[in-house]
């Protein structure tokens, strides 16, 4: 199995805590964020891994290399300066040959303690774009998906009152998509928030929904950080 990981941006909400690394190096409890991703991959036999970059790309691939040191073969998509957000980093990745006709995709600041597996088989072996979603009820951001008797409703990251549309759950960070999904839903070279291909796929009945029950964390803000270590402590038995 492939696993894009979109590990483009800047993490302007961190840069405090940051020291101006990219989010995925940001240190977790003594080691860059990127390694607890990729050794949570490769425990889900996942060998194959893109990881898009952008801002200081060059030392994410100084950092990973080709992925050897974790079991994986790892690419690299580079963006340089010219950022194209989450879907059109995707598209990049496409117009690159680097993606294979069905892959996992999760962002570069989230860690999200979940089998792979039960998502894979929900997708139809990666033949059908599927989200994982999270009951939410605005607890951790704002819900963005509704979702009921097991189907998807409808995504929308930008809906303007989710309550009234009768959102309750959320994008837990987690997606299969297929390489023709991308090819057909984004134009090449354009700047596009993947948000806007879901919200598409998901109008048009062709999105999957697959539901979780285990909270995601995050880094992109100080408190997600904290509470990412807090976590990580406690699974491992660790004081302090």
């Amino acid at each position: 199995m492939q696993c894009v990981i979109l590990a483009g941006g800047m993490g302007t909400r961190i840069f405090e805590r940051s020291g101006g690394l990219p989010k995925a190096l940001i240190p977790v409890l003594g080691k860059p964020f990127l390694f607890y991703q990729l050794e949570w991959l490769a425990r889900q036999d996942v060998r194959d891994v893109v990881v898009s970059v952008g801002y200081k790309g060059e030392l994410i691939k100084a950092a990973v290399g080709n992925g050897k040191n974790f079991g994986l073969s790892v690419t690299y998509a580079e963006e340089g300066s010219v950022l194209r957000g989450t879907g059109g980093a995707l598209r990049y990745a496409a117009d690159l040959g680097l993606l294979q006709s069905a892959f996992f995709v999760v962002y570069g600041d989230s860690y999200l303690p979940v089998d792979l597996a039960p998502v894979w088989w929900t997708s139809g072996l990666g033949q059908v774009p599927t989200m994982t979603v999270l009951r939410n009820e605005g607890r951790w951001d704002k819900s963005n998906v509704i979702f009921r008797n097991g189907t998807l409703i409808l995504y929308d990251k930008f809906a303007p009152d989710p309550t009234a549309l009768g959102m309750g759950y959320i994008d837990f960070g987690l997606s299969v998509l297929t390489r023709e999904a991308i090819i057909q839903g984004i134009v090449s070279d354009s700047k596009v928030d993947l948000a806007l291909l879901f919200n598409q796929l998901s109008t048009e009945g062709s999105l999957r929904g697959h539901e979780v029950f285990e909270r995601f964390y995050e880094i992109g803000s100080p408190q997600g950080l904290d509470d990412l270590e807090a976590y990580l402590r406690s699974i491992n038995g660790w004081g302090g």
